[in-house]
């Protein structure tokens, strides 16, 4: 008796014009849901021709028209396959099919699962052949490497970049030393403005990193977040992303306004600096600055975790881009700060260290994933006052370990003022945990200057370089004096 064995195709026609519809609607938000899809993942070739050409006019403007489709498909070579009116009338159905935004991702999980079955279809067929030709004078695993290694080989993807695959520590080390002999560099990472912080923390903010600062309320963790965010963007004129949980656009603009025109931010905030013609023309040349430079802001205020995560991957597409490796280009998240609030994985029973931990996870994940850099901020609790360690804050463990340097900026004490002298400021920055710098010495610390009124914070000597200093000058040496702090700010 025979049985016929029938064979089935591993293919959804539906799912591919449903995910295909989805893009041409809602874009790039769409897109952003699904980005592991590739043309390879439809059966049908005219589906894959479109996508294509509907993935790249996302790349280019983030949004889908007839028309950049059939430009694209121009560029590409392609336009006489597709402009034909079969299939430019499905194109143009495509725009009215019914799909909801949020069901895309069940669809776009169908054709990613019915491709590794065809895959693995294929692969089983040549085991088959492979396992043919064994003759029983084999090893027993040269009998199973047949099997193992085509199918391992078939499901690699899908282990892409997990600790399941291995790499030899020399693989493309010849190109890394070349790269480094003909791209020298001050940093490692992006500078923050701060030069002994980012020798303290390794170099700058690095990509794959979240550089995790910690304060107390009304300290000014805000406004050293705006200084770095503010250097990044106007000076080396890299991308920034500003993510706040408290302060609105209109006082980071006053903030700003103040900082680069040196006018109270007072008289800004009222709008007392148009009485004076000079302080007005400085306020409207700082405006017209920071309206040709790349910082970008966000209230994340009552968002959900989830929400927040999507914000940052809609901006990495739309404002940062990836160079011709697929790497993401330089750019810089700031994220103002840390805190409890709503998300998918989080209950209600859950305490704040474990949310934090959670989120924590989540952000260096992402950082990991989009090869970016993130200087992050947290509230000290109240053991912070006194004490500069890793358990100031809450859920340390788990934000120590996966931070790459931890800081804390707080308020000098009174002892301290008294020793460095109120010249170098009543602030300091303490890195206590600095994966790839060499921190600092057991109770040294960066003196940072607060200029509250002009929305400035300076970064000072360290506590070891001013004793040095004040023993140099008991002993007779001349040494340059500070410039003073108000006429430092009204030279601007």
């Amino acid at each position: 008796m025979s049985s016929k064995i029938t064979t089935k195709k591993l293919e959804d026609m539906a799912a591919e014009r449903a995910v295909i519809a989805a893009l041409c609607q809602y874009g790039l938000d769409a897109y952003l849901e699904i980005d592991f899809i590739q043309a390879d993942h439809f059966t049908n070739e005219m589906n894959q021709l479109i996508f294509s050409c509907v993935q790249k006019s996302i790349f280019d403007s983030s949004k889908v028209e007839l028309s950049s489709i059939l430009s694209i498909a121009n560029d590409l070579g392609i336009y006489d396959q597709i402009n034909t009116k079969d299939e430019i009338g499905f194109i143009r159905s495509l725009f009215n099919f019914p799909i909801l935004k949020d069901n895309i991702a069940v669809h776009a999980s169908k054709l990613a699962k019915l491709k590794l079955a065809r895959d693995l279809k294929k692969t089983l067929k040549a085991c088959e052949k492979h396992l043919d030709s064994v003759t029983g004078d084999e090893d027993i695993m040269d009998v199973i490497s047949k099997v193992e290694e085509p199918i391992l080989d078939a499901t690699g993807d899908i282990y892409k970049g997990s600790s399941k695959q291995t790499e030899l520590i020399g693989e493309d080390l010849d190109d890394y030393v070349q790269y480094l002999i003909d791209n020298p560099s001050d940093f490692a990472g992006i500078p923050s403005g701060f030069d002994r912080f980012d020798v303290a923390i390794g170099g700058g903010l690095r990509r794959k990193c979240v550089d995790l600062v910690a304060a107390r309320p009304k300290v000014g963790k805000s406004m050293f977040g705006d200084a770095v965010a503010m250097h990044v963007s106007s000076e080396l004129n890299i991308p920034v992303l500003v993510l706040d949980t408290e302060m609105s656009k209109k006082d980071h603009h006053n903030r700003m306004l103040a900082c680069l025109s040196g006018v109270e931010i007072n008289n800004i905030t009222t709008g007392r600096f148009a009485e004076s013609e000079i302080e007005k023309e400085k306020v409207l040349a700082a405006r017209d600055k920071l309206k040709e430079i790349p910082y970008h802001y966000i209230s994340i205020a009552g968002e959900s975790f989830e929400n927040i995560l999507s914000q940052m991957r809609k901006w990495i597409y739309q404002h940062v881009g990836f160079d011709d490796n697929g790497q993401t280009k330089d750019c810089l998240i700031v994220y103002d700060y840390l805190k409890l609030m709503g998300s998918e994985g989080i209950s209600s029973s859950m305490q704040e260290y474990q949310v934090l931990g959670f989120q924590i996870t989540k952000l260096h994940n992402f950082m990991v994933k989009y090869d970016a850099p993130c200087l992050a901020f947290v509230q000290l609790n109240r053991d912070g006052i006194t004490k500069e360690s890793t358990d100031v804050v809450s859920g340390s463990d788990r934000l120590i370990w996966l931070c790459t340097s931890f800081s804390i900026f707080k308020l000098k004490s009174d002892e301290e003022i008294a020793d460095d002298g109120v010249d170098h400021g009543n602030r300091k920055l303490v890195p206590v945990v600095a994966r790839h710098g060499e921190g600092l010495d057991d109770g040294d610390y960066i003196s940072m200057k607060m200029f509250g009124k002009y929305g400035k914070i300076d970064e000072g000597m360290t506590r070891n370089e001013i004793h040095v200093e004040n023993r140099s000058r008991n002993e007779g040496f001349e040494i340059d004096e500070d410039v003073n702090e108000e006429s430092d700010i009204s030279d601007m």
